[in-house]
């Protein structure tokens, strides 16, 4: 028989637990994790921030350069292209189309850097829905932001052009007559 060193001896059936164990016993590496917990806490998690997401989000950057015009009756802005038309300049999707100085020089009714940007925009909007095989058709909605000061030929050349590319659901950006603090909404479509 071995020579076991003295001290507390428990019986075999309390050897191997956990509180009467040898306490220099090799240790289990492996915890027990309990999923359903993780799981619980997981969903609540997706649906808070499904709640919290708001699909009718920012469709304009305001510019500080436009004061937009107030209206009584509106409706949402949907998500389209944004023509935004300043006391200086006309701007769709970010790039310079054209000076407004220069606009009001001319007699032509279209802005042919707005219809190529626009004409662009459309193309790749077909070609997008064409290489996912989505039937999804062209609207032609287009979002016009314009300064309540700038002169009504630019924005008849502006919404003359838009419609040349194509763009004939033309909604105004507009402010809410009883609340100057509202996000931008549509006057009316023409």
């Amino acid at each position: 028989m071995a020579i076991e060193a003295p001290g507390k001896r428990y019986g075999k059936r309390l050897q191997h637990s956990k509180v009467f164990g040898h306490p220099g016993g090799k240790k289990n590496i492996n915890a027990d994790l309990n999923v359903t917990p993780l799981v619980d806490m997981f969903v609540i998690l997706v649906l808070f921030l499904i709640a919290n997401f708001s699909a009718t989000g920012e469709i304009l950057a305001m510019s500080k350069d436009i004061e937009l015009p107030e209206a009584s009756n509106t409706d949402e802005l949907q998500l389209a292209p944004v023509v935004q038309v300043s006391k200086e300049q006309v701007i769709v999707s970010g790039t310079s189309v054209g000076r407004v100085d220069d606009l009001t020089r001319e007699d032509y009714l279209n802005i042919p850097q707005l219809e190529e940007k626009l004409r662009d925009m459309k193309k790749q909007f077909e070609d997008l829905h064409n290489a996912a095989n989505d039937s999804g058709a062209f609207k032609g909605d287009v979002n016009i932001q314009a300064d309540k000061k700038v002169q009504f030929r630019i924005i008849k050349r502006v919404m003359f052009s838009c419609a040349a590319a194509g763009y004939g659901n033309i909604a105004f950006a507009t402010m809410a007559a009883s609340q100057k603090d509202d996000p931008p909404k549509t006057a009316s479509r023409e």
